[in-house]
């Protein structure tokens, strides 16, 4: 049985996950302590404990220690089936980080998946659905399988309330290398505000034109359903031929439109000064299906700390590792 702490590296949330579609994949049962060992409230929370349970669930296995709190479990994985599935945080937790959590091994099952999954849509710490849809998605099916999602509706922190639908046609991945972004397509900046003055997202979007040297109809702002409130966020949205990077700002209490905005727009703006292919959520989320074809290769810009651990937890599971080495231009090539 393979041991893992919890607190090691970046020590959060994802170091669960990821042990979880890795234990899916490869059959080996795990036990984890120290869970979200280095985060202010460690233990499973709401949406850590949704993504077990939906791991529990496809894969048929048994799981000891689950609950609100844990900071240990025993993780003993099954045969994975296809089927269709519905999952609900019951908070404004992460359907991302739940999609994160059973995507993979869904891909290694035996027919075609139908997810629904309901909670948080665009909430901090967690890739948006437009980030899952427009940037990871697209690179994934380029390795193979088919994977479509759609937003339903959306969910902001508090309130969740949000639904996603994922419809999973499962191949086996391929390997590839994504070295160069190609030729700049399209950008576009949107403020989301539902339940809340317009005057917060027209100020963000004000912000970010200050900061990024794009078209006047590059920037604009949409009103979504009061009853979807309150809810903020703002999109930043680099369109390339092989690559698209989604920046993203969530408005929450304390932190004023203008701050919010500058910060997502510096971000932007960084990663178009660098010709790396993968922004760095991008990269976190590249690694696993690239481990599951069996290596691969691109370019990203400084490796997070998210990156490493996850390279970390890979190697327990598959022995395969990943490099991390800089380049003469700045960016950092990632192969294995």
């Amino acid at each position: 049985m393979i041991s893992i702490d919890g607190a090691e590296g970046e020590g959060g949330g994802q170091v669960l996950r990821n042990a979880l579609a890795l234990s899916l994949v490869t059959g080996q049962p795990f036990r984890i302590s120290n869970i979200r060992g280095k985060r202010e409230k460690p233990g499973l929370m709401r949406q850590h404990l949704t993504a077990v349970e939906a791991a529990c669930a496809i894969g048929q296995a048994e799981c000891d220690g689950a609950a609100i709190g844990a900071r240990e479990l025993v993780f003993r994985p099954g045969a994975v089936r296809a089927g269709t599935y519905r999952f609900a945080v019951g908070t404004a937790g992460s359907t991302g980080l739940v999609l994160q959590t059973i995507l993979m091994p869904l891909l290694r099952a035996d027919g075609p998946s139908q997810l629904v999954l309901e909670g948080g849509t665009h909430n901090m710490a967690a890739p948006p659905f437009d980030f899952i849809a427009r940037s990871f998605l697209p690179i994934l099916n380029r390795m193979g399988p088919r994977v479509e999602a759609r937003l339903v509706r959306h969910g902001f922190y508090p309130r969740g309330g949000g639904r996603i639908e994922v419809d999973i046609e499962p191949a086996p991945l391929a390997r590839i290398e994504c070295m160069e972004r190609g030729a700049l397509r399209r950008v576009c900046a949107t403020a989301l505000f539902a339940g809340l003055p317009f005057e917060i997202a027209d100020r963000e979007i004000g912000a970010a034109r200050k900061v990024l040297d794009w078209p006047e109809d590059a920037f604009g702002v949409r009103q979504l359903p009061p009853e979807l409130g309150p809810g903020n966020v703002l999109l930043l949205e680099a369109e390339f031929e092989r690559v698209t990077e989604i920046v993203t700002g969530f408005g929450r209490l304390g932190v004023p439109a203008e701050r919010l905005a500058k910060r997502a727009s510096q971000r932007m703006a960084g990663y178009l000064a660098c010709p790396a292919f993968a922004g760095p959520y991008l990269a976190d989320q590249l690694l696993l299906p690239f481990a599951l074809a069996g290596g691969g290769a691109f370019t990203t810009v400084r490796p997070s700390q998210h990156s490493r651990t996850a390279a970390d937890v890979i190697a327990l599971f598959t022995g395969l590792r990943f490099t991390f080495a800089q380049q003469s231009d700045g960016t950092h090539l990632v192969s294995a």
